[in-house]
């Protein structure tokens, strides 16, 4: 049902989205704009590679926290908004979360030029269903210290959540959250295509896990 309240609370999450976690923490500590090197995204992978982890943990988690936030939104409008039925208020969970990864990607504060959304849309996922974010995230951090590759952990722990509520999460879950799984597969390939092609050829950046990195550009 579509309200002035549903559309502010949309608003709202977009507004939370677009800020610009990574050029903010970046320009205020280290007088740099991220995207000015390394892949020119404004995200927590971007900080990770150009800053190192003093910035891009809480860049990460600030992200993580935009996404989560937005999409429970729908807790403080209430049933009156979302219509009452749990399909239903699932589905403008979704909406909000969906309108918060638009501002990371499109985030009114920073010009429109964001990062991927990755950390956001997990965010979104872990309010949605925090059992299979959960599984997200092992195999996130998995693959993260085997490889030290965000992107491919990224990539890996977008897959592993359309697995998770298909297979082992079911229960919990309804179609739209499928669908929604298959839509985060496909925005995740979408969003990371030059990062699956440079993993191809091996010219991906690795994450340094212990030591600042010093800022260089990449092509």
């Amino acid at each position: 049902m579509i309200t002035p309240y549903s559309i502010s609370a949309l608003i709202l999450a977009y507004l939370c989205g677009s800020i610009p976690t990574a050029v903010w923490i970046g320009m205020a500590f280290y007088g740099v704009d991220v995207r000015e090197y390394g892949s020119g995204n404004a995200g927590a992978t971007n900080t990770f590679r150009v800053l190192g982890k003093k910035a891009g943990i809480p860049v990460m988690l600030i992200d993580i926290l935009k996404g989560w936030t937005a999409t429970n939104l729908a807790y403080f409008i209430g049933t009156s908004v979302t219509g009452g039925p749990h399909s239903n208020y699932i589905s403008y969970q979704l909406a909000l979360g969906i309108a918060a990864v638009m501002g990371h990607l499109f985030p009114v504060f920073a010009g429109f030029r964001g990062g991927k959304g990755i950390a956001t849309l997990f965010g979104m996922v872990l309010a949605v269903n925090t059992s299979a974010a959960l599984l997200c995230i092992i195999v996130f951090v998995i693959v993260l210290m085997i490889t030290r590759y965000v992107s491919l952990s990224s990539i890996m722990g977008g897959f592993t959540y359309l697995t998770g509520v298909t297979f082992f999460y079911n229960k919990y879950t309804n179609d739209l959250i499928v669908i929604f799984g298959m839509c985060i597969c496909l925005l995740i390939l979408v969003t990371h295509q030059k990062n699956i092609e440079r993993l191809l050829k091996g010219k991906e950046s690795k994450v340094n896990l212990f030591k600042r990195k010093k800022v260089t550009n990449q092509a």
